[in-house]
């Protein structure tokens, strides 16, 4: 199998939906925590109105403060506010977001989805020789308002943010509800159809399948998994959604599985134990629980 890159979300998906506000000290260390571990790409924050999501509300602060040249930085936006304030504080990429119910996006965005994608034309085609771009689409699996999202939905919202290609594309479990054959499904679909679309899959692990769910799309053909030390994690505008699958739990599996992650294990561990004493209290990462897996013998 080709090597999968982990992204680290946990300064942004990990942190948003908690109660105790980290102060951008704290941030910045989980970060680089992070990178000392073998992490080269996170999304670190999201240029979001605080009011509505207040760990955010160092956004610009934080993304001057970050380490320069030895990780890739990503920020979240989902207006066109939230596009300019991103340029102008100056991280890597901008990973814009749609969610495939127009219920869910309006929640989230103010907008229909139709609504939210003409506005990724118009953003996609202004970041050229500016920014890197790339594009999530969100409650792919299932949507908590709706229900079911069809899969000819899916592929239809794709086809047109396809007329300006995002760098890479992420297809996201928001509410997580999916098992390995939905995932298997949805990613041999969008394989099919864009076999040189770079993939990215971003899970919640709400119903205990997120580990699960990763690596039936190794499997199925993506490039790249989100993850969170400790499984932190939670979106504000999505009900009873939990925390992402935990990034230590993922690296060991990708280890023992025989992949190449280039990431330190232990590390992911100290560093899921630090956050839990960050955010003061017990993290579903499992584990950070157990520890690896060190063989003493054949007996």
């Amino acid at each position: 199998m080709k090597p999968i890159e982990i992204i680290e979300v946990s300064p942004r998906d990990g942190i948003q939906n908690e109660k105790v506000i980290l102060d951008t000290n704290t941030k910045l260390e989980l970060i680089e925590r992070s990178i000392a571990a073998g992490i080269k790409r996170l999304e670190v924050t999201s240029f979001v109105n605080p009011k509505r999501v207040p760990q955010m509300y160092d956004s610009a602060e934080l993304v001057a403060r970050l380490p320069k040249g030895i990780a890739r930085y990503i920020g979240l936006v989902l207006n066109q506010k939230g596009y300019l304030r991103a340029l102008d504080a100056g991280v890597d990429e901008a990973n814009f977001v749609v969610v495939a119910s127009d219920t869910f996006n309006q929640r989230n965005q103010g907008a229909k989805t139709s609504d939210t994608l003409s506005f990724w034309a118009e953003m996609a085609g202004d970041a050229k020789n500016k920014i890197d771009v790339g594009l999530t689409i969100g409650a792919v699996f299932g949507c908590p308002f709706e229900g079911e999202v069809p899969l000819k939905r899916i592929l239809k919202i794709i086809e047109q943010a396809m007329e300006n290609p995002p760098m890479e594309l992420s297809i996201a479990d928001t509410i997580g509800v999916a098992t390995p054959v939905d995932v298997t499904r949805v990613v041999k679909a969008i394989r099919s159809e864009y076999p040189d679309l770079r993939l990215r899959l971003h899970l919640h692990n709400t119903r205990n399948t997120g580990i699960a769910n990763a690596w039936a799309g190794i499997e199925a053909g993506i490039d790249a998994l989100d993850a969170s030390m400790g499984g932190a994690g939670g979106c504000p505008f999505a009900p009873n959604a939990t925390g992402n699958i935990a990034t230590e739990d993922l690296v060991y599996m990708l280890q023992r599985s025989g992949l190449t992650t280039g990431i330190d294990l232990e590390g992911c561990i100290e560093t899921a134990k630090w956050l839990t004493t960050k955010l003061e209290h017990d993290l579903p990462g499992m584990v950070m629980k157990a520890g690896d897996f060190v063989p003493v013998g054949n007996g």
